[in-house]
Parts: C-alpha cells; structure tokens; sequence
C-alpha cells in the first residue's frame, strides 16, 4: 500500500489518517462514559460528582506527555517531510524517555499533594473522600498515562497509525473490562474507576513498547527504543519542547477552566455537578471525534509543509474542517432530539434527567464549530507556528471562558455558567478563520 503521505487523493488521505484516530477518541469517549455509567450504579451524586471533578487533574497529566508527543510528533513529520530520517529517529527516542522520566516525577509530586489537589478541584464534605481515592489510583499510574498518550502522537509522525490506533483501543477495551469487574462486581466505587483507568494504560504502553521492539529489530530507524540512541542535543530539545508546551498549555489552560467551572456549577451542589458530568460526557462524543479528525490530520499537514507542498497542505485543511463542521451538526441534531433518553442511561431520578438533558441541548449547540477550532490548532502545531496554537488555546480558556462563566453566571445563575461553552466557541471559531487566511496570505508571500 502508498504510503499515507504519498496519498495522491486529498480526501483518501484524510479519511487514512483520520477515521482511526477518530476511532481511537471514540473508544476513548466509550471508556469515559462506562466509566460514569459503572459509577452511577452507586446511585450516589457524590461520587459520579468525584469522577467530574477529578477530570481536570487527569487531563493535566496528559497535558505533560503533549509536551514530547505532541511537540515530538510535529517535530518528526516535518523532518520526514525534509527526508531527514536519522534525525527523526534520534527525536523519537529523545521523547520517548523524556515522558517516562516526567512521569516518575508526576506520580511522587501527585501523591505528596494529593488532598489539597483535590480541594483545589472543587470537592467538598460530600465527595472529598470519593475524590481523593480517584486521585491516589490515577497518579501511581502516571508514569504509563504519560507514556500511553504520548506513543499515540508519535507512532502517528512515523507512519504506524494502525499501531497508534490498536494501542489506544487496547487500552480502553481494558479499561473497561476492568470497570466491571473493580466497581460492578468488587464494588470499589471510584477508587475502581481509577485503578482500571490506571491499568488499561499500563497495557497499552506494553503494547506500544513491543511494537517499538519489533520495528527496531525490522531496521526501522524511525522507532528506535534502545538508551545507546539517546543523544538529545540542545537544538532538539528546544525545536519539540517549544511547540510540546504551547500544545500541552492547551489542555492545562483547558483544565483550569474545568476547574472554574466545576467550583462555579458545585455553588448549586452535587446534582448540578452530577447532571453537568453526564451531559458534559456525551457532549465528549463530538469533541472527541473532531479532536481525533485534527491530531491525525495534523502529522500530514507538517508533511505537506516540510515538503513545501503547500496546495496539498491547503487542500488537506479545508477538508478536514468540512467533515468536522458536518460531524457536530449530525450530534447536536441527535443531541437536540434524543437528550433526554441518552440521560435515562445513567440517571434515574427524573429531576436529573431533566436537568441533564437541558445541558446537553445548550452544550452541543457550538459542536458543528470545533471543526474550526481544533483544526486550527493542530494546523498551527503541525507547521511548528506554537505561538498561534498558544493564542487560541489562551483566548479560549482563559480570556474569553472564565470571564464567560463569572459573567453569564452573574446574569442568568447555573444556566448561564452552562452557556458558557457555545457563547465562547462561537467567538472563537471566527477568531480561528480570521487567523487561517492571514497566516495562508502570510505563506504565500
């Protein structure tokens, strides 16, 4: 078979280095909603409430591997671009441990700070302990939560996106086999959520690990695992970290305006924060797929552009971005008409249903939008133009989303505070277009 990047339609490109990653989000998305559904067999708001608090700590965790697979992945597809094999492979080795060291270092900082990381989430009297026994689990798996992140971005730069994908499904499947059995069965509440989210990660860097071994001993000089081929340079280290902390900056900014949320929505207690997580989990549907669409777009547009192939670039962009605005027009169509039996699933009392089902209705309304949004942050991430990724990121999570929540909270109390998320996706998606057609006339000249 072509390779994906000597894919002459634009379009089978896409769909070659897309559908899997999407398909990897969705199991992803799979896994975060057994997870609450597993736990809302408890049928106790406080620890489904735990779970949505504890969101933002693990999204920070693999906001750290971002800095060497994100940083690392358009690093490397930009250098193949440039037919520089050996220096792609000496950058992979580099971020490979490089994420294993931060972990190691995570996992001791997070158990240290453990009760006053969950305070700062938001918990309170009711689900403190709930939340800490989540945190305790999640952070002794860190080490392989970073790993298994990061190998998903780069075996993706190096061409291995059927190995990208396999892992990340791995893992999930896992994951919520194991949710079964720790909380269904064993009845360990969220400290079982943890430990199977903690241990589906350990397989699938196993899995990662193996694949690495296999293509080292098949000469492939892309993945090399050995320490004798650990030789960053300063140049390297800078070139990925300079676009691996503005690309990991979006998911911890993205983290401290959950945080915010979470502590706003927690004002009207646990139910409120109980019926958001749920609504905010399916809500995940869309934002995961066209998460999934942009991150595996992403190493062929920093193809494209290493190759100076900028019409195919171009063409790749606008694509992507038209299948992601139709994939979230589908779900907040569904969303709209089918909100409150999708809530029945986890919900039994109808007051919640309710509730859960009217945040869903005002959440998807700006999911046709994230087909901009995330397509315009891989894009600038994958040309290595980290600053315009950062400004995004910025606007979206910090200087447009928190004053939104304080605002509309002000104005309109809980209903405001959920409104939050389309009234800012919708600024921002202009914001994206107006950056995209001066950063295309900028390239032209």
């Amino acid at each position: 078979m072509t390779s994906v990047y000597e894919e002459r339609n634009v379009s089978k490109a896409i769909m070659r280095v897309g559908l899997p990653a999407m398909l990897g989000q969705l199991t992803t998305l799979i896994y975060n909603i057994a997870d609450t559904f597993f736990v809302s067999l408890t049928k106790e708001p406080a620890t489904i409430a735990a779970v949505t608090l504890c969101a933002p700590i693990l999204l920070i965790i693999m906001s750290i591997a971002c800095i060497f697979g994100m940083g690392g992945s358009s690093v490397i597809a930009r250098l193949l671009g440039e037919d520089k094999k050996a220096e792609s492979g000496a950058t992979m080795n580099f971020c490979v441990y490089a994420m294993a060291i931060a972990g190691v270092i995570t996992l001791a900082a997070g158990l240290l700070f453990l009760r006053p990381l969950a305070e700062v989430s938001g918990a309170d009297a009711d689900n403190i302990a709930y939340t800490c026994d989540y945190l305790k689990w999640i952070f002794i798996g860190t080490p392989f939560i970073m790993l298994a992140n990061g190998f998903v971005h780069l075996f993706r730069s190096v061409g291995l996106i059927k190995e990208s994908t396999v892992g990340l499904v791995l893992g999930n499947v896992v994951n919520m086999v194991l949710d079964y059995i720790f909380i269904a069965v064993f009845a360990w509440g969220t400290a079982g959520a943890a430990l199977a989210t903690s241990l589906g990660f350990v397989c699938a860097t196993v899995y990662y690990i193996v694949c690495m071994i296999r293509e080292e001993h098949k000469g492939n000089r892309l993945v090399p695992l050995s320490p004798k081929h650990f030789s960053p340079d300063t140049g390297m280290i800078r070139n990925v970290v300079s676009i691996g902390i503005p690309g990991a900056l979006i998911t911890v900014l993205m983290s401290v305006s959950n945080i915010v949320l979470n502590n706003y929505i927690s004002i009207y207690g646990s139910d409120a924060v109980a019926s958001y997580g749920i609504a905010y989990k399916l809500d995940m549907i869309p934002i995961l797929l066209s998460v999934g669409l942009s991150q595996g777009v992403a190493p062929l547009v920093g193809y494209y552009y290493g190759g100076n192939k900028r019409k195919r670039m171009s063409d790749t962009v606008k694509y992507a971005v038209l299948y992601g605005i139709l994939t979230g027009a589908v779900f907040t169509v569904v969303f709209v008409l089918f909100g409150r039996p999708l809530a029945a699933v986890f919900l039994q009392d109808e007051a919640l249903i309710g509730q859960t089902a009217y945040f869903l209705k005002i959440l998807c309304l700006s999911a046709p939008l994230l087909g901009v949004i995330n397509m315009m942050t891989s894009y600038f991430q994958a040309l290595g133009k980290a600053l315009k990724s950062l400004i995004i990121t910025v606007l979206r999570n910090a200087v447009l989303f928190i004053p939104g929540v304080i605002i509309l909270n002000y104005c309109w109390k809980l209903n405001g505070v959920i409104a939050a998320q389309p009234v800012v996706e919708t600024v921002l998606a202009l914001l994206c277009i107006f950056m995209y057609r001066k950063d295309i006339k900028a390239e032209s000249h």
